[in-house]
């Protein structure tokens, strides 16, 4: 395999551990590194959806034990068939949309002056959001309510929009709503395995004609560093916000916007525009 190609695969394969549980947008870092590293072509997209899964086994690799009493419990417990239920609801507004609207987002938002505009936008929000008074309603996942994971789950389908951060709008929804930081978090991790694990198949099913056994070194490559660096994020997550909250993620989301704003306007980047 070209080992230039293996160092891209790697790149973008961190870039997406790091960034798919944060609050900052995986979606739209992989856009502009895929247009730094100028792999963002039809194949540079589908290693993207591949490599998602690596993301979504560090997530129940974390949380497998929970995981695993839940499925146990299905068959008996009224909390994990709540628990259940309120993941498939909060996920049917993306899967809905998307379908719906999917093509023409792609179409016309996956660019680089889009996802600046929504980084920045998305720090305003957080900013906000953080200043605002919250008042916690709901201190455990197990504890939401079938509305509370509808509100959840529309809040989760604006990532639709590129640079909106799927993560970032059910986690800021989720303070909005009254969650604690650590129920929000949760559960926008928790719904990040049926999301992903959707948005895989159905882009590896629409995308078959692409798929090549020759890229299979480059898909493990960058599912190994999406694996690993997205095992480090929930973690180091986790642990951030039983002190912090989402300001620094807000200051950085502005911050990059700008940068790429400016670097786009001025040429000094090639970025995509559209």
């Amino acid at each position: 395999m070209d080992p230039l190609l293996l160092l891209k695969a790697v790149i973008l394969g961190v870039v997406e551990g790091l960034t798919e549980f944060l609050p900052v947008s995986s979606t739209g870092h992989l856009i502009l590194a895929g247009d730094l590293l100028n792999f963002n072509d039809e194949r540079g997209k589908l290693f993207e959806i591949v490599i998602q899964s690596g993301a979504i086994l560090a997530v129940c690799w974390e949380y497998r034990a929970r995981i695993i009493r839940v499925l146990l419990g299905l068959p008996s417990e009224r909390w994990a068939q709540r628990f259940v239920i309120n993941v498939a609801v909060a996920f049917l507004p993306l899967a809905i949309l998307g379908l719906l609207f999917g093509k023409a987002i792609k179409a016309n938002l996956f660019n680089a002056p889009t996802v600046a505009t929504t980084f920045i936008v998305g720090g305003l929000i957080i900013l906000w959001a953080e200043r605002r008074q919250h008042r916690v309603r709901v201190s455990e996942v197990e504890d939401l309510s079938l509305f509370d994971a509808m509100k959840l789950g529309l809040a989760q389908a604006c990532a639709l929009i590129p640079g909106v951060s799927r993560s970032g709008a059910t986690i800021i929804g989720g303070l909005f709503f009254g969650l604690s930081r650590r129920a929000a978090t949760e559960f926008s991790f928790f719904l990040a395995i049926p999301t992903l694990l959707a948005a895989t198949a159905y882009q590896l099913y629409k995308e078959r004609a692409l798929l090549s056994f020759d890229d299979v070194g480059m898909w493990a490559a960058g599912f190994v560093a999406a694996f690993i660096s997205a095992f480090i994020a929930v973690r180091g997550l986790l642990r951030y916000i039983s002190t912090h909250d989402f300001t620094i993620f807000a200051w950085y989301r502005i911050a990059f916007g700008i940068v790429v704003l400016l670097t786009w306007h001025y040429g000094v980047i090639a970025w995509s525009d559209g």
